[in-house]
């Protein structure tokens, strides 16, 4: 298939196209920059200039193909990541439209539920668009009625691997300047994870066989708790572990201490009994103690990533 992605140069959007082209697939990814284009060209797949607000380069791409990969965010608070996000799906989804082509939009799992992992079953709250994210994952899945191929790719907030720039790059950080590796309270605090690697072959299974209207959870580790992960990164760079009072969260952490403090977990049954998806990569403390945090990084967070959203769980590319 020729399969349009955006985000293709991104953290998960890179390992996607990795594995696109490795299962023999064509791949055009949308570039908004000569840099993001000539990443995507190197590793053999076709650059479409454009990005997120360049509607008619979505529609182009769209057009195009046999497939689109929706990957690509702003990561901004505010109402125009939402209005943006929105857009561009129903762009896409627009001319799609009657087609059946797969039509993969990826989502967090962060405000799903509250109270127990979230599992495939349970619809995305936001609605609408001034929603968050626009309320694209309902939008989108609107479209399986006029002919579009829907499927939504939920990911835990840790997508991790050598080169993430997401929370636990964050973490370390914090660390770094902290001279400890802190955790909230009592650090019972539970996310899930993904290695990014498994998280791209879940996204090509996916987009290969799942049904119209399917959500699929990228989640390999359901529940890890963050004292855990605080425990490994102190390990990793050989500094303390302490607890920090919530009501210095912030000043320790910056903006991911308040994510820190939820708890951000999912189940993925549903998802590998449908597509036999059977996560092989490393486990997130297992990456951290392996060094994948520690050394130089691969991929940079955009100057304006400081303000990201809640559900960066999807950390789509750029």
């Amino acid at each position: 298939m020729r399969i349009f992605v955006t985000g293709a140069s991104g953290w998960i959007g890179s390992a996607t196209v990795d594995e696109l082209l490795g299962a023999g697939h064509e791949v055009v990814g949308l570039a908004r920059s000569d840099q993001s284009a000539t990443a995507i060209a190197d590793k053999g797949a076709a650059a479409l200039r454009g990005d997120l607000d360049d509607l008619e380069s979505l529609a182009r791409g769209a057009s195009q193909a046999d497939a689109v990969i929706h990957l690509a965010n702003k990561h901004d608070f505010g109402p125009a990541s939402d209005h943006a996000e929105r857009a561009a799906v129903q762009t896409i989804a627009d001319t799609l439209a009657g087609t059946d082509k797969p039509f993969v939009v990826a989502n967090g799992l962060s405000g799903i539920v509250e109270g127990r992992p979230a599992t495939e079953n349970d619809p995305d709250p936001a609605v609408g668009p001034e929603s968050g994210r626009g309320g694209a994952e309902n939008l989108a899945l609107g479209y399986v009625a006029r002919g579009v191929r829907t499927i939504i790719v939920r990911f835990a907030p840790s997508v991790h691997g050598t080169g993430d720039w997401g929370f636990v790059n964050f973490l370390v950080d914090a660390a770094r300047k902290q001279g400890v590796s802190g955790y909230i309270g009592d650090g019972q605090a539970q996310w899930s994870a993904v290695h990014r690697t498994d998280a791209a072959r879940l996204i090509r299974l996916g987009l290969e066989s799942a049904p119209a209207g399917t959500r699929l959870h990228a989640v390999a580790e359901e529940a890890i708790g963050t004292k855990a992960i605080a425990e490994a990164i102190g390990q990793s760079l050989d500094i303390p572990v302490t607890s920090i009072d919530p009501d210095r969260a912030g000043e320790h952490f910056g903006f991911v201490g308040h994510f820190l403090a939820l708890t951000m977990t999912a189940s993925s049954t549903a998802t590998r009994q449908l597509l036999s998806w059977t996560p092989t990569g490393p486990g997130l403390v297992q990456d951290i103690l392996a060094g994948a945090y520690t050394g130089e990084r691969t991929l940079q967070i955009p100057a304006r990533g400081q303000s990201m959203r809640a559900d960066m769980g999807a950390r789509r590319g750029r």
